[in-house]
């Protein structure tokens, strides 16, 4: 192989190299875009032109257990839309809330997803020796830190569908890759272009014409929802399953997603109007005004939000945040860096 060639491999392939520990930091951001993708012919849903079977009943699977989750977890769903063969999920890991929660309380959680070990079964009764207590802290804190762990609330969603669609296949093995796909989102221009890109997603590949239509998607549930209230930007009044939109960034600002729902909408609604094929055309004066807020411009907003996963890789941010955390790392850059400085900076 050239050594050319053998550089552009390496570089391409560097941030698959770094464990999940690395690409999973609350200390850096505590947002990030997840996505999984089926692995065998089978389709995740949609209807299979070979056979004619549908499997359109499978994301209503996914999205059940993809909003469950989120209150037994201290995780929380800012975004999603399942695919024919994938899922895109913005997460946003709630530490605060983790470290929150008495031994009780983990335990319980803990307990819907698993059975627990003897201990904590019996704790729940009041019986344990001091010796005993001890012994059982050291796991609880150890059940803590899964509770606000990505890698094991995508664990469990994931094997939970692939149980399910292997007894309705009638088959045993694989039914998503080895390993889902994870980008931190290092700011709030980052976690705005992701979630829009993750909520568009239908519109780009023309199984919806708009956001409202878009089924099994995020939007379209705070859309409903906003539809229904008469202060949709109220944090109590937002989409319940999904993490509140808190309004734009402000000292002592409410717990979530730091935009206002209204200003966001819009921001769908126009950005989905330029992604579909019969709508191309130049960029309108009447620009939304959280991309003047956010300072982006129009046109690379346009670009990262048909080409996210293309434009950045493991880390999305302005190049500062980049480089400090590439220094933690001890690595001196990674691909979609680039783009990170034209578009965030």
């Amino acid at each position: 192989m050239p050594d050319k060639l053998l550089v552009t491999r390496i570089a391409k392939d560097c941030d698959m190299t770094l464990p999940r520990k690395a690409l999973i930091s609350v200390e850096d951001t505590p947002y990030y875009h997840c996505v999984s993708r089926c692995v065998r012919r089978a389709f995740l849903c949609g209807k299979d032109s070979f056979s004619g079977q549908s499997y359109e009943h499978r994301r209503d699977w996914l999205e059940t257990e993809l909003l469950k989750l989120p209150q037994i977890f201290c995780i929380e769903v800012a975004a999603y839309a399942v695919m024919h063969n994938h899922y895109h999920v913005v997460l946003h890991i709630n530490e605060v809330k983790a470290k929150a929660l008495s031994a009780r309380e983990v335990i319980e959680r803990w307990h819907l997803l698993f059975k627990g070990n003897l201990l904590s079964q019996r704790y729940l009764t009041g019986d344990l020796s001091t010796a005993e207590m001890d012994a059982l802290n050291s796991v609880i804190e150890e059940w803590r830190k899964r509770l606000c762990s990505i890698s094991w609330f995508m664990k469990l969603l994931n094997e939970k569908i692939a149980r399910e669609a292997n007894k309705e296949d009638e088959c045993t093995g694989r039914l998503w890759e080895g390993r889902f796909k994870s980008q931190a989102l290092l700011d709030e221009k980052a976690l705005a272009a992701c979630m829009a890109y993750v909520d568009l997603n239908p519109i780009r590949a023309s199984i919806a014409r708009t956001p409202e239509k878009s089924d099994f998607t995020s939007i379209k549930k705070r859309i409903a929802k906003a539809r229904k209230v008469k202060s949709p930007n109220s944090v109590h009044q937002q989409e319940s399953t999904l993490m509140p939109f808190a309004g734009n960034l402000k000292k002592d600002m409410p717990e979530g997603i730091p935009f206002k729902l209204d200003d966001y909408l819009q921001l769908v609604d126009w950005t989905g109007r330029l992604i579909r094929e019969d709508k191309r055309g130049a960029i309108p004066d009447n620009l939304p005004p959280i991309l003047d807020r956010l300072n982006i411009d129009a046109k690379h907003w346009l670009n990262s939000c048909t080409h996210f996963e293309k434009q950045f890789k493991t880390f999305v941010g302005n190049g500062g945040k980049i480089k400090t955390l590439l220094n933690k790392l001890n690595k001196k850059s990674c691909h979609g860096m680039n783009n990170c400085q034209l578009v965030f900076s």
